[in-house]
């Protein structure tokens, strides 16, 4: 049975670049085609634990995910059922009351450290991307961002790095790059020649699943 959508995949550690590359490759397509999901919305609901324990919380472990959410909500997305995503708040720690819905487009694409992670999401996807950046590059990168955007304190950012997410990279993502059909070096954005033709490539395929449905309908 040919699938209505599309599922592509990326992953990689905090900080590589996984999003940067899904909005190239999305804008590449256009917003019309491509959908793009991010894993961090489905952190699980720990609203009912006070603040002081869910800052406490390992983040960067994959059961921190709701899984199930995240299978049930691809899956109708691939039999061309619109979903809702919830929204989660990274400065309190815990899902916002709003939700996104999101429409099947011809592609989505999920992205998330623990994208080809979990066994289950990763036999749903048809292609698998990993994108490999320098470990000190996502560092600096994870470090803005979490000062920036996140309101946490310098110190607060390395004690996390150090406690759980610098170990969930070793023991979970990185062995993850063997399940990548396509892995993208892209450390310090230096590898421009290699992120265009891999969107190229990556918008030719959607492409191309776009003229098979036609011709299936």
């Amino acid at each position: 049975m040919h699938p209505n959508v599309l599922l592509i995949g990326i992953g990689g550690g905090s900080g590589s670049g996984k999003s940067a590359l899904a909005k190239r490759i999305q804008e590449a397509a256009g917003d019309e085609r491509v959908a793009v999901i991010e894993l961090d919305t489905y952190y699980r609901d720990f609203s009912h634990l006070p603040k002081s324990e869910r800052e406490r919380l390992n983040y960067d472990h994959p059961d921190a995910l709701d899984w199930d959410a995240i299978l049930d909500d691809l899956s109708a997305l691939r039999d061309g059922e619109a979903v809702e995503l919830p929204v989660y708040d990274f400065t309190t720690h815990e899902r916002r009351d709003e939700v996104i819905e999101v429409y099947p487009t011809p592609a989505v694409i999920v992205e998330g450290i623990h994208c080809l992670v979990h066994e289950p999401l990763r036999e749903l996807l048809d292609i698998r991307i990993f994108v490999d950046t320098d470990a000190d590059v996502r560092f600096i990168r994870r470090l803005r961002r979490d000062i920036l955007d996140r309101d946490r304190s310098i110190d607060g950012v390395v004690a996390q790095y150090m406690a759980t997410v610098r170990p969930m990279h070793n023991d979970y993502v990185e062995p993850g790059r063997r399940h990548a059909d396509i892995i993208v070096p892209e450390s310090t954005g230096q590898n421009q020649l290699g992120i265009e033709l891999l969107v190229e490539a990556i918008v030719g395929r959607i492409d191309r699943f776009v003229a098979e449905c036609a011709e299936l309908a």
